[in-house]
């Protein structure tokens, strides 16, 4: 099995090797200069020694300028003021007699030699070289910098690929995995089978819920609903002592309360778009009252009273016990923190139902607890959901809930059953 590269190396491989390219031009052009001065220096160095080899063979011989080349020296002919000032080396780019030239000042055998050569022509022809090195190198700098650039983007595709894999995963979907593009780094092979496994440790986790579910979506209805259907033919019987119709009723009362929660717990538990498949239409202005029918009893023995606002007309499409819980318990709330006065209840034509009571009220941090989906409550005599779960499942339903109150002062409680 061929060894798979890591993404690290591919990167560092393709920038260094930009990188080395890209310093090599540098060297080049900085090379340049270095390489024009020695061969100026060996040239000119060639030009004063053939001079001293024909002084030696001829005492006589004497220098002869030509328009491209001079030769001075101290003592014998002094060069002009210009040239005197200059130290020993090569001198390029120098200006002298209009003219650009290169000068060697060398000393031999104590005599200072000032060569000069006229290289005017040869500069013109140098900087069109220059220019057109330095316009090749920008190409070639172009052309490796996209061939670079297309090889950091494959070999970044596959991280890519999976990215857009990891995105289409959906959580309703049983054995979903992700795969790997061919030529991926051993990075991203290490990822997939990681997440591989998750995958299918989350197969797992899901399977086990729902199989918790389903069983205990009938183990415990089962026997909720003998003891609430057990509680009903109770109470059909005339002969039933008052005592113990009151603790049957409770009984009852009871079990309709478990069922509910029951649900909401299980509707909690499935994905929306699950639950939404057992919508059904409901009129909420017809049934409110019978909400507000099933409460009464809990205000035995308190100075209260339910006054119905104005019910305006609308229905919405939920499961029916959802709505009875949800609604239920904004009701069942507003009796239990109240002692005295009017509970008014209310249905707005956008499916919001309004629960305003005389009661204790609540602090601040309440309610922020309450917007937390912390627990608030859960010690009700009565029983009931809530007001966290309920809060849970309106985020969980898209509906809305929203409490105002104040120590003293009651609370307001809207629900609004729509998105």
């Amino acid at each position: 099995m061929r060894s798979r590269r890591s993404l690290r190396a591919q990167i560092s491989r393709l920038l260094g090797g930009y990188a080395v390219l890209l310093g090599a031009i540098i060297v080049l052009v900085f090379a340049d200069d270095f390489l024009e001065d020695r061969v100026w220096k060996l040239l000119l160095q060639r030009e004063i020694v053939h001079h001293l080899e024909q002084k030696a063979a001829d005492p006589r011989h004497a220098w002869q300028d030509t328009e491209a080349l001079q030769l001075y020296s101290i003592p014998g002919r002094p060069p002009p003021p210009g040239l005197s000032m200059l130290p020993q080396g090569v001198h390029d780019d120098f200006w002298f007699g209009g003219h650009e030239n290169v000068v060697l000042v060398q000393r031999v055998r104590g005599v200072d030699y000032f060569v000069v050569r006229d290289i005017t022509g040869i500069e013109t022809i140098e900087d069109a070289l220059i220019i057109g090195s330095l316009g090749l190198a920008l190409v070639v700098l172009v052309i490796i910098g996209v061939m670079v650039a297309r090889g950091v983007r494959e070999a970044l595709r596959p991280l890519s690929d999976l990215a857009g894999d990891i995105g289409a995963l959906s959580p309703d979907r049983a054995g979903q995995r992700v795969v790997v593009t061919p030529g991926a780094s051993s990075e991203l092979h290490v990822i997939t089978m990681a997440l591989n496994d998750y995958l299918r440790r989350q197969d797992a986790f899901v399977e086990r819920e729902r199989v918790f579910i389903d069983t205990a979506s009938h183990e415990l209805r089962t026997p909720i609903a003998i003891i609430a259907g057990a509680s009903e033919l109770a109470l059909e019987q005339p002969a039933l002592p008052p005592p113990a119709r009151q603790q049957v009723q409770r009984i009852h009362r009871t079990a309709r309360d478990v069922e509910r929660l029951i649900a909401l717990l299980l509707a909690l538990a499935k994905d929306p778009a699950r639950l939404s498949r057992s919508n059904e239409l409901v009129p909420l202005h017809e049934l409110l009252p019978d909400i507000i029918e099933d409460h009464r009893h809990l205000m035995a023995g308190k100075d209260l009273g339910i006054v119905v606002d104005q019910l305006a007309p609308c229905s919405v499409s939920a499961p029916l016990h959802i709505v009875q819980s949800a609604i239920g318990n904004l009701l069942r709330n507003a009796i239990e923190n109240s002692d005295s006065g009017e509970i008014h209840v209310g249905l707005d034509a956008d499916a919001t139902v309004t629960v305003q009571d005389p009661g204790h009220g609540m602090a601040p941090e309440d309610i922020s607890r309450l917007y937390a989906q912390m627990a608030r409550g859960g010690s009700r005599d009565g029983g009931g959901i809530g007001l966290d779960l309920l809060a849970r499942l309106c985020e969980h339903l898209g509906w809305t809930l929203s409490i105002q109150s104040a120590p003293g002062r009651g609370t307001i409680s809207r629900l609004r059953l729509s998105r």
